[in-house]
């Protein structure tokens, strides 16, 4: 991707526009925000891998399936 004498030059020319006491504060930043990045990522892989889930089922049990939990047997 870059060269070592790429970086060098980058590193020197950040260094000349922002000076040196500004460039750890973008540093900071620039950290944080690769850090907000791999949560949202993240995040979204797992909202992705999740089981989906069968709307056709009924949200309360039926009859049968209540009496079979209970042990009742109906006639």
């Amino acid at each position: 991707m870059f060269g070592q004498m790429d970086l060098i030059v980058i590193g020197g020319l950040a260094l000349l526009l922002f000076g040196p006491k500004k460039i750890p504060d973008l540093m900071k930043g620039l950290g944080l925000g690769i850090k907000e990045f791999k949560k949202v990522q993240s995040e979204l892989e797992e909202e992705v891998k999740k089981p989906i889930v069968s709307y056709d089922k009924p949200e309360k049990p039926t009859v049968a399936e209540q009496q079979e939990k209970t042990g009742e047997k109906h006639g």
